[in-house]
């Protein structure tokens, strides 16, 4: 049965979908079946894919109002062995439109359970908010993957965030737990990493990866030629980090 693993946190620029995207690609490298879900309303993810948003027939919005079944969102990509739930602008209303919903809170969940098995892993790139789509990714999966920029405010919400998955795990998914935390965004040669690591380290202890996510401009360009890293520059310091964390992240799921 495959995996399925929430890349969030709600406070928005911290590297989640550049997470979520290059995790995806370098997993699919080493040979994984993986299954990208976006269900940002933002698509970065979809579009960082090589998805055209316009050309797509039905997105993780028709699939989560019960309009279609995940089988007829699955699209293919160029990258091996990652396929495809693409986002669409329309999730950013469907928050209104599943609260009329039965089973609002376990809607991914069924969506996904027919095709769990064709993949090792599936990995769902949350909105920056904790409304009811990220609800939905966290009553679904096995673990959250949390990446946290190397700034003053990393820890700001952080709290809130482990708060709501205690909730859920109370009340609708007893299975769930952090995967792990990575540093993003990481410039070592400022005092201040320094001081943010620790405290992360401090908060997660156990939990946070020994590789850190650099600053680097191939990272930065590779969306918009849509493009994860590991196809766009394979040997830049941004790509050869995000192989480590894969690494790293099969190791911990082996």
């Amino acid at each position: 049965m495959g995996k399925i693993v929430a890349v969030a946190n709600q406070k928005g620029g911290v590297g989640k979908t550049t997470t979520a995207v290059n995790l995806a690609a370098c997993l699919g490298a080493k040979k994984k079946t993986v299954l990208l879900v976006d269900i940002d309303p933002q698509g970065n993810a979809t579009s960082g894919m090589g998805i055209v948003k316009k050309k797509t027939h039905h997105t993780a919005y028709e699939m989560l109002i019960g309009e279609c079944t995940a089988e007829e969102v699955i699209c293919t990509t160029d990258f091996r062995n990652v396929s495809l739930i693409p986002s669409s602008i329309q999730l950013a209303g469907a928050e209104v439109e599943l609260v009329e919903m039965d089973d609002r809170i376990n809607r991914l969940k069924i969506a996904l359970a027919p095709v769990r098995d064709q993949f090792d892993f599936i990995l769902i790139d949350c909105p920056p908010s904790l409304g009811l789509i990220t609800l939905n990714a966290f009553t679904a999966v096995d673990t959250v993957f949390i990446p946290i920029q190397c700034e003053y405010y990393a820890l700001e919400g952080l709290s809130q965030l482990i708060a709501t998955v205690r909730q859920v795990k109370k009340l609708y998914n007893p299975n769930i737990d952090v995967e792990g935390v990575l540093l993003t965004m990481y410039d070592g040669r400022l005092n201040l990493t320094t001081q943010v690591v620790a405290e992360v380290k401090k908060y997660f202890a156990g939990k946070v990866y020994r590789t850190t996510i650099p600053r680097n401009v191939r990272l930065s360009e590779a969306p918009s030629y849509g493009l994860p890293v590991y196809y766009y520059d394979r040997w830049s310091k941004g790509s050869l980090a995000y192989q480590e964390v894969a690494k790293e992240f099969l190791k911990a799921n082996s």
